[in-house]
């Protein structure tokens, strides 16, 4: 029952502190800095490709929760201003987030991994086998990205909404 709380306990500070930088990130101007982006003459996708990358690099060394927290109020609206639809834009979030639960070196998975496994296996032996995995899943975020039909299609046939094709 102890673990239980502690673990509520972390989530919550994880929480409070993504709130709090949220908050600072905006009332020191990142709203401006957003509209300044969105001005700029660059190409949407490159915005898209640039959001994605940056997720996988915060994914390396952030938690999940956080990356959600944090990016998630940031990227949703330049997401939506750019013409995107949000929940493409949320089915790519989530390949980021399960991306970075596998990517070295703070990918939970890795340490689960590294606790049920023999002490033959090392940590280095499991960060090299996870790396077909990641190549598989930003293979499959391409696709997603390339293709939107792929997750708006589910979607769109319970709503009867055709998926967009850009």
């Amino acid at each position: 029952p102890f673990y239980t709380f502690g673990l509520s306990g972390m989530v919550m500070w994880v929480v409070l502190g993504a709130s709090i930088f949220s908050r600072i990130f905006f009332s020191v101007g990142g709203a401006d800095l957003l509209l300044g982006l969105l001005g700029m003459e660059i190409n949407r996708w490159v915005i898209m490709i640039a959001m994605q990358i940056s997720l996988i690099l915060l994914g390396m060394v952030m938690d999940d929760v956080a990356m959600l927290m944090i990016a998630g109020p940031i990227y949703t609206p330049i997401i939506v201003a750019l013409g995107f639809h949000p929940v493409w834009f949320g089915v790519l979030f989530v390949i980021n987030l399960q991306i970075a639960y596998l990517s070295p070196p703070f990918g939970y998975a890795l340490f689960y991994m590294r606790g049920v496994a023999p002490e033959s296996i090392t940590t280095g032996q499991i960060y090299r086998s996870i790396i077909p995995f990641i190549i598989l899943q930003i293979i499959g975020l391409g696709l997603v990205m390339v293709f939107p039909q792929i997750a708006l299609w589910l979607p769109g046939m319970m709503i009867g909404e055709v998926a967009p094709t850009w």
